[in-house]
């Protein structure tokens, strides 16, 4: 007998990064080890030198295919020295977390993300040609007019939760069609695991429904709700000693290094930070306690337990890398402690 193993890795796709995945066949007791691919159709080398190193990193239940068969998650190494490969950025990611994480970071990501008729580019929900009634009913709606593709996310959650995954929950978000699922609390490495994972097995449950998965942080102009991937984070310092003083510092720390966390919150987040809907303007920063207008909305919990527990940057793009965006939050958490 034998089992499968889907090997997942992230691509070079500009500018919003891809997970690619292909099958290995192995003999019942074996483990999966190093592996290959071409990079050179991934954008990640060329046709003359096309061989990219798939190094396993996490793994767990495959809960589509069922059985003994597994989801194997791979970091991308280059062939002539077995280094990171350039578009590595889980190798970034434990390095920050060796740097940085003695602060014990936990992060809760929000990824949002919006179902799509493949043949149109519309959004689940949305007439053909035209649009629905406006937004207020859909977010955390129930019922047939407000609620467009409940049975692929229950399926997606149940796979997810079946792999093992750190998933803590899903709704329906403002814009019809629109979704959510969270996950976390993780450290800033796994977080990064589970959520490519769980993206994976997003796109695959949404193949069975002839739908597609748009990660855009605006998948449509107007006056609709775009798409981010929230990042709520805390460290030690912030479930244990907490204050007031102590958070204000952390997110004065954040409004000192706005080009730093833009560089990797995700493409075209301009369309969707435009100070509407629920977002503060790219080019303004704020923080403020339940202020889902701020860059940095401080929840009320946090305040109510004594100004303990955890911050939300709400700023990320839903299409960002979770790996890229909890390592420059975990690095300037870490600034403002020792300032």
């Amino acid at each position: 007998m034998a089992y499968r193993a889907e090997y997942l890795w992230i691509d070079g796709s500009e500018p919003t990064r891809e997970i690619r995945s292909k099958t290995k066949i192995l003999a019942d007791g074996a483990e999966p080890g190093i592996w290959g691919y071409d990079g050179s159709s991934t954008n990640q080398a060329t046709g003359d030198n096309s061989d990219v190193v798939l190094k396993p990193v996490f793994q767990c239940p495959d809960p589509i295919r069922g059985g003994d068969n597994i989801l194997v998650l791979c970091e991308t190494l280059l062939t002539s020295d077995m280094s990171p490969h350039p578009t590595n950025t889980r190798a970034a990611a434990v390095e920050a977390m060796e740097k940085y994480g003695d602060q014990e970071p936990w992060f809760g990501l929000e990824q949002e993300y919006t179902l799509l008729d493949p043949i149109t580019g519309w959004p689940a929900g949305f007439p053909s040609g035209g649009f629905p009634a406006p937004q207020g009913p859909y977010y955390c709606g129930v019922g047939a007019v407000k609620i467009h593709g409940r049975d692929l996310i229950e399926e997606h959650t149940t796979a997810c939760i079946e792999a093992g995954l750190a998933i803590s929950g899903t709704n329906a978000e403002v814009m019809p069609g629109q979704w959510e699922f969270q996950i976390g609390p993780a450290d800033t490495v796994t977080v990064g695991d589970h959520l490519w994972v769980a993206r994976y097995l997003l796109e695959r449950t949404a193949e069975s429904y002839d739908i597609a998965i748009d990660l855009h942080p605006k998948p449509v102009k107007g006056d609709w709700n775009g798409s981010g991937m929230h990042a709520n984070f805390s460290n030690g310092a912030m479930r244990d000693e907490g204050g007031e003083e102590l958070f204000k510092k952390i997110c004065e720390e954040f409004g000192k290094n706005i080009d730093r966390h833009f560089s990797v919150y995700g493409a075209d987040n301009d369309q969707r930070l435009t100070g509407l809907h629920e977002t503060q303007s790219i080019d303004k920063f704020s923080y403020g306690v339940s202020d889902r207008g701020a860059s940095i909305r401080v929840p009320v919990g946090t305040v109510q337990d004594g100004w303990k527990g955890r911050l939300e940057d709400r700023r990320p793009a839903s299409n960002g890398d979770p790996y890229r965006i909890a390592s420059v939050i975990i690095k300037t958490t870490k600034e403002a402690l020792a300032s």
